[in-house]
Order: C-alpha cells, then structure tokens, then sequence
C-alpha cells in the first residue's frame, strides 16, 4: 500500500514519521530544537509527526482506488438518504437553521432537505446533525468506534459555500461530486486509521473527537491552505481536547450523541477558516508538550499507535447500515433475532411472555461494554443503544425501525419482559474475528429458550449486509434505503432526477456539488 508522500527536508532537524516512517519537517523553527521536556525552553519544536502526516497526506496523496470512489459514491448517497429520514423527527429539525433567528446567509451552504443558507460553521453542524441524527449511516469498528461519514457535515458545507461563491464571483470553477468523494475518501481514512490502535473511548472521551480531527484536516485544504495550515489546523482541533462520553452511556444516556458530530463538524470548519484565512499561530507539540499536551492530560502519557499508513483502506472497508437503525454491535444480533420472530411470536400467541425461560445473546467484548444495558430506559437514545431492546423488538414485532424507539412502541410491557429474560456475555471467538484486518466481523448470537424444556437453534452471524464482504448483496437495499428515503421527503421531479443521477456514475461525479445539493432543497 503506497504511503503519505513528504515533502522535501527545509532544515536538518528532522524527525521520524510514526505512520509514514520517513524524515519529516516543518518550518516553525529556524534554531536547533532544544528538547520540549525542558519546561523552561521558549524554543519553537518541530510540529508533532502525527500532525505533520496528516497535513503530507491530505495535500500530496493520490487516491487511485476505483473500489474506493465506488463506495465513497454510495456513502454520499446513503449518508443523505440519512438525512432525509431524520427530517421526519421534530426533535432533529429543531436543530437546523441558523444559531440565531435571522442568521442566515443568502448564497451561503444549502442544508439539504431544507431551504436555508447559512454560513459554512452553522450549515456544518445542520448537515452532520442530519446525517447523523438517527444512527444509520456507515461505521467503523476498531480499538476505536465512530461513523466516518459524519464529516460530509463539513466537507459537504464548505464544499457547497466555495462553490457558490466561484459561480457568484465567476473567478474558480465549482467543485464536482468527484471532488467531494476525493475529501471524504481521505477524511474516513484519517478517522478509521486513527481509531485502528488508538482508543479514546478508553479515557472517557467521545469518537467525535476523530471527526473534528479529519473534519478539521480536510477543511483546511479545502480552503486553500497548505501544509503548514493544515499543521496549524490540526494542532488546535488536538487542543481542544475531546468531549466525554457521558452522554453515551448509562445513567446519563441522551439525544447529545445525535447532535455531537454536528458539533465536532462545526469546530472543524471554525479551525480551518482560521487557520487557511486568518492564519492564526499554530502549536506544534500541541501531542507531545510535557504536561499540557495531549498525551500528558488526556491519553495517560502514550503516544498514537498506528497499525497502517494512510492509504484508501477506510473507505474500501467500511460498513454501510442497511437494514436496521441500530448501533453497529448490534446490527448481526438484530439480523439474528429477525430470523427467530416466527417462532417466538408462535409462541407469544400461544401463551404469551410467560411461555419464554430465557434469551442467550453473545457478542464481542465492545458490544457487552457499550450496549448491554439494564434498567429504565428514558429515551430514544437510551433504547438504539441497548443491544437487549434491540433483540426484543424484533422478536416480538419482526421488524427495527426509527420508530421503534418512541416512547408509544416502548410502552408495550413485552418489551422489557423479554428484556429482563435476557443474558449478555462475551464470545471471545467475536472479539478476535472482530480484531482481525483481514475479517473486521461483527459477530452475535442468539438463542431462545422455553418453559417446556425446548429452545430455538442459536443463530450465529459473523458479519451484516453492510459489511464489505456482502457489497453485492447489500448495495441494492442501499439503493432502496437511498430511493423510499429521498421520495419521502423531497418534490417528485426531484427525486427522478437523484435516482437517474444514481445509476449514471460518471454523470454525477462530474455535476457540480451546488447542482446536486440543490436537488435536495425544500
């Protein structure tokens, strides 16, 4: 797999690169380095090696995979599919618009599926809240977990804003489809590479921080910055910090982990415009400081591990939620539970809750610490990330819908009956496939057990329809994912035209990104 290009050496203090293994530099330093552990040392360092790989790749690399624009072409579609299913719920749409009524900016970012323009910080976090909103688009699952499509919120708005305004000022051409598929090949593949050995779940803190890290990488290049922008960038997005995870888990489990990406896109994109406009002073150990940098305060002192370098090995591999909104451990034990439904709603109709002993599921060891979850459940937020309410509405109903977390569908008292039959643990053999490069499985099992000594047979699957190895098989429910979506919200003529766009690749990658977010206006 080819590695990150690097630029040529600007001075002799250079260090070496974790992911790309080569000599790196950057000018921020024209003295010799004295060593940042020295406290009182006012000698600008060398940036950071992680910082300055991410800046070699975004600006020098070449993406020349056909299976990774191929699948980049289909998250596009799916992650607005997304987004138009999540303008059915009002506690999403309550979100859009500008920050403040009267905010908006006429030529500004369109948010699909609406009518407002808005600036491309505000539209950054309008469009990752939509794609984001009902946790149904594409996942990656490591040491690290997160959605690399969340970063379409930035990259889609500034992609948008640029190109309105070379129309409007008629000095640049607009930016094509095909341009927005190259940034989100390389924004997945920031994220997904980083979460490989990186896991900041593990200190508390929330996977967003990897949006706002690609988010803020490409955003930067985007809008014209180079190298040193895009160090600059970077550095920031790591002083930030990250968010925690508390509203992720229980007790505490709420709607913020539908709006949190929208957030990381929208500081993403406030990095870049400074960094590529304003040209704000960047801080190159922001990583590495003894004491105040990232690794001291937030990461227990180690250094980022890195199993790969940056290629186009995310985007080829990543997995597409086609079935079921559902939080991707549990996305096999829903597929399991579906094909168990006959048998337990003969049962249900037979003698009712009471005819069941007992549920087994197994998982891997991510999906017991995420998703195994008892107790009350008070929200939507709780219940899609609640891999026993997950398993007990398709037993019961033989479906998993969005809706199928609201309050009305929660009440049926069967819900949490089943739930309270059901035993969670680890299947160690899920949590090796689930390691594997070669496999990246999501396995669960699950058995049902009954009052008269009979069980159901325990329905195994390593990996779902989304996964690489069932792209033929899953990209046609895609497709039909992507169509019942657009032609529920959007005019008719408009949805023709996004399904035809669909079947002619090379038609649309070459549309201007305004032509095709225009399709999706309100």
């Amino acid at each position: 797999m080819p590695r990150p290009l690097v630029g040529p050496l600007r001075c002799s203090l250079a260090t070496p690169s974790p992911v790309s293994g080569k000599m790196v530099d950057f000018p921020f330093a024209d003295h010799a380095r004295m060593s940042h552990y020295d406290a009182r040392s006012a000698v600008r360092p060398q940036p950071d090696a992680p910082m300055v790989d991410i800046a070699d790749y975004v600006i020098d690399y070449r993406i020349d995979s056909k299976e990774a624009y191929d699948t980049a072409r289909y998250m596009l579609l799916d992650s607005l599919a997304c987004a138009m299913l999540a303008m059915k719920f009002p506690d999403c749409v309550k979100h859009l618009g500008p920050l403040v009524p009267g905010g908006e900016l006429p030529g500004g970012s369109l948010v699909p599926g609406t009518n407002f323009e808005l600036d491309p910080v505000q539209a950054a976090f309008n469009i990752g809240t939509l794609v984001r909103w009902l946790d149904f688009n594409d996942t990656w699952l490591a040491a690290e977990w997160g959605h690399p499509s969340d970063n379409l919120g930035a990259i889609l708005a500034v992609a948008d804003y640029l190109s309105r305004k070379a129309l409007r000022d008629g000095d640049q051409k607009p930016l094509t489809v095909r341009d927005v598929l190259t940034w989100a090949i390389k924004a997945h593949e920031i994220q997904g590479v980083y979460a490989l050995q990186n896991s900041f779940n593990r200190v508390g803190l929330d996977h967003v921080i990897l949006v706002r890290l690609a988010s803020t990488a490409v955003a930067t290049a985007m809008l014209g910055g180079g190298k040193d922008e895009v160090v600059t960038a970077v550095s920031h997005s790591w002083i930030d910090n990250g968010v925690l995870r508390t509203y992720r888990h229980a007790p505490n489990t709420g709607p913020r982990k539908s709006w949190a990406a929208g957030d990381a896109c929208r500081r993403a994109v406030t990095h870049a415009l400074n960094a590529a406009h304003k040209k704000v002073v960047g801080y190159p150990s922001a990583l590495s400081a003894k004491t105040w940098g990232f690794y001291d305060i937030a990461f227990k002192g180690k250094e980022f591990q890195f199993e790969r370098p940056f290629g186009s090995y995310v985007m080829e591999n990543v997995l597409f939620k086609i079935s079921f909104p559902a939080e991707f451990h549990a996305q096999t034990a829903v597929e399991c539970a579906m094909q168990l439904h006959p048998q337990v709603k003969a049962a249900l109709e037979k003698g009712g809750i009471d005819q069941i002993e007992r549920i087994e599921i197994e998982t891997q060891e991510a999906g017991v610490r995420i998703i195994d979850k008892t107790g009350p459940l008070s929200n939507y937020a709780d219940r899609d990330h609640c891999i026993q309410y997950m398993v007990a509405v398709p037993l019961i109903f033989g479906r998993l819908t969005a809706d199928d977390y609201n309050d009305s569908i929660a009440a049926d008292p069967r819900i949490d009956a089943l739930r309270e039959k059901m035993k969670v643990k680890e299947n160690p053999q899920f949590t090796k496939d689930y390691f594997d490069a070669d496999k990246r499985y999501i396995g669960n099992s699950v058995q049902v057990f009954f009052k008269d000594g009979s069980s159901t047979e325990k329905v195994s699957i390593d990996f779902p329809i989304g996964h690489r190895k069932r792209r033929g098989e899953g990209i046609p429910v895609l497709m039909s994912k992507f169509e019942a979506a657009i032609r529920g919200h959007l005019p008719a003529a408009q949805a023709d035209r996004l399904m035809a766009l669909a079947g002619a690749p090379a038609e649309l990658e070459a549309m201007s990104i305004t032509d095709f977010i225009n399709l999706y206006r309100v």
